[in-house]
C-alpha cells in the first residue's frame, strides 16, 4: 500500500503590513492640517453661502423660495443669458486671435518674435478694469475715436467684449503656445513626402495636435469671462451680468440671501466648464515619443510676412489699451485740458483710499507670495513623495483642485457669510488684512498646486529611498535636494501669486475694510466716483509694480538658478 503525499498548500503567506515610520506619520499630519486649511478656508465657506440661499432674511429655511423668486425675475434671469453670450463671444474671439499669435510665434520664422511675445503678456500686469478704462477714453461719450462705432454705445456688451478679449488673451495664448510646441516634425515631414497640401497638412496634422490645448484654452477664457466683474462693472452700462448682479444684490440692496443665489447660479456654468476640461485632458494621449524629432519652422515669406502683418496690429491694440490709459493717467483735465502733469496721482485727495490703498495691496501681495508659495509647495510634496495613505493623498489632490472650479466673487461673498459671524472662531480674521492674503491664496491655489506637482513628478523617487536608507529625515531631503532642484518651478509660483494678488478685484471686493482697502479695489471706487483719470493712474501703478516684480523675479531667478541649477550643466 503505496502512501500519497499530502496536496500543495495554495494559500498565500499573509501580507506583512510595512511599519510607518516617524517621518510617515509627520508627512501625513503635515497634510492633514493643509487639508483642514483647504477645507475651513473653501468648503466650509462654500457650504455657509449655500445655505444662505434657501434662507429668508430671519434665517429661516424656505427651500427654494428664493430661486424661484431669482428665475420669475425677468431683469435677473436675463443677465445669465447676458453672461452666457458676452462669454461665448468672447472665447470665440480670443481663440481664433491666440491661436494665430501662438502659430506666428511657434510654426513661423517671423522676426522679432521676443518683442511679440512680451507685449501679449502685458495684461497680466494689469487689472480687468484697465481695459474697462482704456475703452471709455478711446470710444467713451468724449472719447477720441467714438466715432469708429458709427453711432453704437461701448458701454453694454461691445465694450464688455473687447474689455474681456484684452485681459484673458495671454491666458488663452499661454496654453495655445504650449500646445503648439510639442509636435513631431516626422508627422510634417511624412505630409511633405506624401506631396500633401498644406492647408490640408494643417487640418489633419496641425489642429488634430494642439486640439486638446485649443479646448483647455477656450474653457479658460470662458470661465473668466462669464465669471469676471472688472470689466462688466466699468463698462457695462445698463448690460447687467451674473457678476454685476451679485454686486448689486449685495452691497445695493444688502439683500445677501438672493445674492447668495445669484452666486450659485454663477458657480454652476464654471463648475460645468471646469469639469468638462477635466474630463477631455483624461483622454488627451502624448504626442511625443522618444524617437519624436523637434519641429523647426523653415522660412515662407508669405506667411512670415502675414503672420507679422497680423501680430502688429494685435500688439497695436495691446499696446493702444495700455497707452491710452498712461496718457489718461497723466492728462489734467479730460478732453478740455490736456496738459501733463502727475495731479492725478495724489491718491490721497480721492475717494479711493489714497495711496494707503497701494500700500496695503504691495504687502497683501508680499505676504501671499511667500506664504501660500511655502504652503502650496510643502502640500504638493506631501502629497506627490509620501508613502502609502492613497485614499488621503486623493482626497487632498480633490481639495487642491476645488479652488479652480469657484469664481472669485463667489467665494468672496461666501467668506462674509462664513466669517462674519461671531460664533466662528475665525471671526476676528474678518476685515483684517489676514483674510484678504488668506483669500487671495486659497483662490490661486490650484494653478500653483500644479505647477508645483509638475515639478515634482520630474524628480527621479530615488532621491527619497535613498535618504530613507541613510535614515536621513525627509525635512532635510526636502530643505537640501527638493527645495534646490525645484528652485525654478517655486520662483514660479511666488510670482504667479504676487501677480494676481496685485491685480484681483472680484476675490476682495466684499472682504475689505476702511483700513484695508486694496490698489484694485480702489481703482474701481474711483471710477464709481466719476474720478477715472485717477482710477486710470491707480491702475498703472499697479501695472508699474507688476512689471518691476516680473524684472527682479527674472534678475533674481537668473541669479539663483546660478548656484542651485549648477547640476543641470554638467
Amino acid at each position: 500500500m503505496t502512501e500519497t503525499s499530502a496536496p500543495l498548500s495554495t494559500a498565500q503567506p499573509p501580507l506583512v503590513k510595512e511599519k510607518l515610520s516617524r517621518d510617515d506619520w509627520i508627512m501625513r499630519s503635515c497634510m492633514v492640517v493643509i487639508g483642514l486649511f483647504l477645507c475651513v478656508f473653501i468648503l466650509l465657506p462654500l457650504y455657509t453661502m449655500l445655505s444662505k440661499s434657501v434662507e429668508n432674511k430671519d434665517e429661516a429655511f424656505i427651500g427654494l423660495a428664493n430661486y424661484i423668486e431669482y428665475f420669475s425675475t425677468p431683469a435677473l434671469f436675463w443677465s445669465a443669458g447676458n453672461s452666457l453670450t458676452i462669454a461665448i463671444l468672447s472665447t470665440v474671439i480670443v481663440l481664433f486671435v491666440a491661436f494665430i499669435y501662438g502659430y506666428a510665434l511657434t510654426r513661423t520664422c517671423m522676426p522679432f518674435k521676443w518683442f511679440f511675445k512680451v507685449v501679449a503678456l502685458i495684461p497680466l500686469l494689469t487689472p480687468s478694469l484697465l481695459g474697462g478704462i482704456s475703452l471709455v477714453y478711446w470710444f467713451g461719450n468724449q472719447g477720441v475715436a467714438k466715432g469708429l462705432l458709427f453711432g453704437e454705445t461701448i458701454y453694454g456688451p461691445i465694450g464688455i467684449t473687447i474689455g474681456s478679449s484684452y485681459w484673458v488673451f495671454p491666458h488663452a495664448l499661454m496654453i495655445v503656445i504650449t500646445a503648439l510646441s510639442i509636435t513631431d516634425a516626422r508627422l510634417y515631414e511624412a505630409a511633405i513626402a506624401l506631396r500633401t497640401s498644406q492647408v490640408r497638412t494643417f487640418f489633419t496634422v496641425t489642429l488634430p495636435g494642439c486640439k486638446y490645448g485649443l479646448i483647455s484654452a477656450g474653457f479658460v477664457v470662458f470661465t473668466l469671462v462669464f465669471t469676471d466683474f472688472g470689466v462688466p462693472k466699468v463698462i457695462g452700462g445698463n448690460y447687467n451680468m451674473l457678476a454685476t448682479d451679485v454686486y448689486k444684490q449685495v452691497i445695493g440692496q444688502q439683500n445677501f440671501q438672493m445674492g447668495a443665489v445669484v452666486s450659485v447660479v454663477l458657480l454652476v456654468p464654471a463648475i460645468i466648464a471646469f469639469s468638462v476640461d477635466r474630463i477631455v485632458q483624461k483622454k488627451q494621449v502624448a504626442l511625443l515619443s522618444a524617437r519624436a524629432v523637434p519641429y523647426e519652422p523653415k522660412p515662407h515669406r508669405v506667411r512670415d510676412m502675414s503672420m507679422l502683418v497680423f501680430c502688429l496690429i494685435v500688439a497695436a491694440m495691446i499696446l493702444c489699451m495700455l497707452g491710452m490709459a498712461q496718457y489718461a493717467s497723466l492728462v489734467k483735465f479730460w478732453p478740455y485740458n490736456l496738459t501733463l502733469g502727475f495731479s492725478n496721482y495724489d491718491f490721497d485727495v480721492m475717494d479711493g483710499g489714497g495711496w494707503d490703498a497701494f500700500w496695503n495691496s504691495l504687502y497683501m501681495a508680499l505676504y501671499t507670495a511667500v506664504i501660500g508659495t511655502a504652503v502650496i509647495f510643502f502640500g504638493a510634496y506631501l502629497m506627490e513623495k509620501g508613502r502609502g495613505f492613497g485614499t488621503g493623498r486623493s482626497i487632498f489632490h480633490m481639495l487642491a483642485m476645488l479652488p479652480l472650479a469657484v469664481p472669485g466673487l463667489v467665494l468672496g461673498l461666501s467668506y462674509i457669510f462664513f466669517f462674519n459671524n461671531p460664533a466662528n472662531p475665525f471671526n476676528f480674521l474678518y476685515g483684517t488684512l489676514g483674510i484678504l492674503v488668506i483669500v487671495s491664496i486659497t483662490h490661486f491655489y490650484t494653478v500653483s498646486h500644479l505647477t508645483a506637482v509638475t515639478a515634482l513628478k520630474q524628480m527621479d523617487p530615488e532621491f527619497e529611498s535613498v535618504s530613507a536608507s541613510l535614515k536621513a529625515p525627509f525635512y532635510k531631503t526636502f530643505a537640501r535636494v527638493t527645495v534646490p532642484v525645484c528652485t525654478p518651478a517655486i520662483l514660479d509660483v511666488s510670482m504667479y501669486l504676487f501677480l494676481n494678488a496685485m491685480t484681483t478685484v472680484s476675490a476682495v471686493i466684499f472682504l475689505y475694510s476702511s483700513d484695508t482697502t486694496l490698489a484694485s479695489v480702489a481703482v474701481m471706487n474711483m471710477d464709481d466716483a466719476g474720478d477715472i483719470a485717477p482710477a486710470a493712474a491707480m491702475a498703472m501703478m499697479i501695472a508699474y509694480t507688476c512689471a518691476a516684480a516680473r524684472i527682479l523675479h527674472a534678475g533674481l531667478t537668473r541669479g539663483l538658478l546660478k548656484h542651485s541649477q549648477a547640476w543641470r550643466n554638467r
